[in-house]
């Protein structure tokens, strides 16, 4: 089994990049970077076509699944845009949580099937702080958490976060590093 980092922050040079770096380099998990695979979050008609039958048109979607399938562990780093998930996280979601794949159908319920991924790991950055998002701008991570991840069966879910990037100290950012390496360790 493996870790495995999703990573989709579409400017290289952003502190998202130096955090997939180091975390990579503890962990050793595979990336999977949906800026540099040129991912398509877009849900097309090709797409939907085959969404209720659990089919994927997208072959990064059946690489995706194969990757996901050996993971344990996986690790979310993202920002967060406009109080929520940049839509390429978002397609992702879309496109690779199928239907047979990551959940089955019984009598109206959604019964998760990634049960073999032990834990999760949000960690995300943006100007707002984390208590804002929480409390004031909708809190996207709560309904990834206690909704979808629920859904496809993955149980342990945690987020760490870091706001005020874009004004927030060298050393501030420096012992977040320190404390993200600490949680996926």
């Amino acid at each position: 089994m493996q870790t495995t980092i999703i990573t989709g922050h579409s400017y290289s040079k952003s502190f998202n990049h130096a955090l997939v770096k180091q975390i990579q380099e503890k962990t050793k998990g595979e990336i999977i970077n949906l800026i540099e695979d040129k991912f398509n979050p877009a849900m097309l008609s090709e797409d939907l076509a085959g969404f209720s039958k659990g089919l994927a048109h997208d072959p990064l979607v059946t690489k995706y699944q194969e990757i996901l399938q050996n993971t344990d562990k996986l690790i979310f780093v993202m920002p967060i845009w406009w109080y929520d998930l940049p839509a390429i996280y978002k397609g992702f979601l879309d496109k690779v949580m199928l239907k047979d794949f990551a959940y089955t159908e019984n009598k109206g319920r959604l019964v998760g099937k990634l049960t073999h991924i032990q834990e999760v790991i949000i960690i995300t950055t943006s100007e707002a702080p984390k208590w804002y998002i929480q409390y004031f701008a909708g809190n996207p991570i709560k309904a990834l958490k206690n909704r979808v991840f629920k859904d496809i069966g993955l149980k342990k879910v945690s987020w760490i976060h870091q706001g005020n990037i874009k004004t927030v100290s060298n050393e501030k950012r420096a012992a977040f590093v320190k404390k993200s390496i600490e949680v996926v360790s």
